[in-house]
């Protein structure tokens, strides 16, 4: 069995795009996509589009659960530009996607936790704001009665993979579409990839054993930052045009 993750992708339909064109240079056909689709100051519409079209196997995310789950007026800053750019087609085929899904028998698939598409599994954030590897103890509690030998989640937007005690994977394969941003919960914090390039995963069982490979796409992030900063979200465009996240 041989695949590719991707997840987090948020509206950044350059990035997609970049990303789909390498995963078919690899001679790979399945994917899966580990949710967060649109919600950005970006191209939600062209990207949802592109979603639907896309031979692949989905879950839904968190941001994706905040477009259909609420009125405009209680939504993020992320959410509510993307959802004015979404039709009604885009939000009912969003209402068709499960939180959690299992793929070919063998790969479980959720956005953040099994339990919870809003919770950090693999990082976890310090009262002085530094994102550490989460203690594996506390990693294992959240994967307690997942059966599969590979368990994909997304999230946090960091690539990681994680060997159990028992040999379960679990894997992040990073963002597709954002490789850094603020957030204020538990503590405020930044998440900061260093580069910005589109990333995603390709998955292969070997003999029993998954191998994981990480890649990172270049693609005209220019273009992307760009667009943000015309949008008004400086703190977003600096992510995109550099990896690093400033308020610029």
């Amino acid at each position: 069995m041989r695949f590719a993750a991707i997840a987090d992708v948020h509206g950044n339909h350059l990035a997609l795009e970049a990303v789909i064109a390498d995963i078919r240079v690899q001679g790979i056909d399945a994917i899966v996509n580990l949710g967060d689709m649109a919600s950005s100051p970006l191209e939600a519409g062209r990207t949802m589009d592109a979603l639907m079209a896309l031979d692949a196997v989905h879950v839904l995310g968190n941001h994706d659960r905040c477009l259909i789950d609420r009125p405009p007026e209680r939504m993020g800053s992320w959410d509510r530009p993307a959802y004015a750019q979404l039709n009604e087609k885009h939000l009912a085929w969003l209402r068709t996607i499960p939180p959690t899904r299992i793929f070919r028998d063998q790969v479980f698939l959720c956005h953040a936790t099994p339990g919870n598409d809003d919770l950090y599994w693999l990082e976890t954030v310090m009262p002085d704001g530094s994102v550490t590897l989460s203690a594996l103890d506390a990693i294992e509690k959240e994967a307690e009665g997942i059966l599969q030998s590979l368990v994909l989640c997304a999230h946090t937007h960091i690539a990681r993979a994680v060997r159990l005690s028992d040999g379960r994977m679990v894997v992040n394969p990073g963002s597709v579409g954002v490789p850094g941003f603020s957030y204020n919960v538990p503590y405020p914090h930044l998440i900061e990839a260093g580069t910005p390039d589109a990333r995603y995963a390709v998955l292969e069982l070997v003999d029993g054993a998954w191998h994981v490979t990480f890649r990172h796409v270049p693609y005209d992030h220019e273009a992307m930052a760009a667009l943000a900063r015309r949008n008004g979200y400086p703190e977003f465009a600096s992510a995109l045009a550099t990896g690093w996240v400033r308020a610029r």
